[in-house]
């Protein structure tokens, strides 16, 4: 795998043009889906598990600032889960990249699959521990890929995005997973395969994922346009653009 990279900053800034009044309105719904489709409205519902911190938590050392453990797994979404048919699943690679690169469903199960347990931490301020999860490495399919390419964007059903920098889906830390907890991947958590990326806010792993774009320059997905940060790093309490 070929992937120069120039230097940069780990930590890209934001670069989002919401005002201060809408970071304030922002966080006051910091309870927000992290994967409400493009153009939906607003919802008269919201998931379960949209509830403050409790206040007799012992604090954990593997718990980042701000979070609380739960030991159910809340679904956060607004709007339809897709339930896209197997036989029509397709995952590719494109953007800057010699030659765009396609999977079937089929194909993805077939290549080298792990098993990986790791903790996960969502914006809205829970933090689940030990999850286990099954996936394609993100390493495994840009095996071949030759780019120059700084950035991704990850693009679903639903037409949700989200970026990231490329180094932080490299290096064993980012999967396309298809299964948790030993079971194939249930639609309302991104079946039947989402984006795993468990150091990053759990925004940025997209559920029913379709694809990475890679891109020279960092751009927004949907939740960064609104003022999300756009990068996500819950030891950072980088929840918003300017924390």
């Amino acid at each position: 795998m070929t992937i120069p990279h120039r230097d940069r900053a780990k930590h890209p800034g934001s670069r989002s043009a919401v005002c201060r009044e809408r970071q304030s309105e922002l966080a006051a719904r910091s309870n927000a889906p992290h994967n409400w489709p493009r153009g939906a409205g607003v919802v008269s519902f919201v998931s379960r598990a949209f509830k403050g911190r409790p206040r007799d938590q012992a604090r954990d050392a593997r718990l980042p600032p701000g979070q609380y453990v739960v030991h159910d797994f809340p679904v956060l979404s607004a709007g339809p889960t897709p339930h896209t048919p197997l036989t029509n699943w397709t995952f590719s690679i494109d953007g800057e990249v010699d030659e765009v690169k396609h999977w079937t469903w089929e194909e993805l199960r077939a290549l080298p699959s792990e098993t990986v347990t790791r903790d996960i931490h969502c914006v809205t301020k829970w933090s689940k521990f030990d999850t286990t999860w099954q996936g394609v490495s993100i390493d495994t399919l840009l095996e071949g890929v030759e780019t120059a390419a700084d950035y991704v964007m990850a693009f679903c059903d639903g037409g949700y995005t989200t970026n990231l920098p490329l180094d932080d889906l490299t290096g064993g830390k980012a999967w396309i997973a298809f299964a948790f907890d030993g079971q194939p991947l249930e639609s309302e958590h991104g079946g039947p395969a989402r984006l795993l990326v468990p150091h990053l806010y759990f925004w940025k792993s997209a559920k029913w994922i379709r694809g990475l774009r890679l891109m020279n320059e960092d751009s927004p997905g949907f939740w960064e346009t609104y003022g999300y940060h756009m990068y996500g790093d819950p030891w950072q309490e980088q929840r918003y653009s300017g924390d």
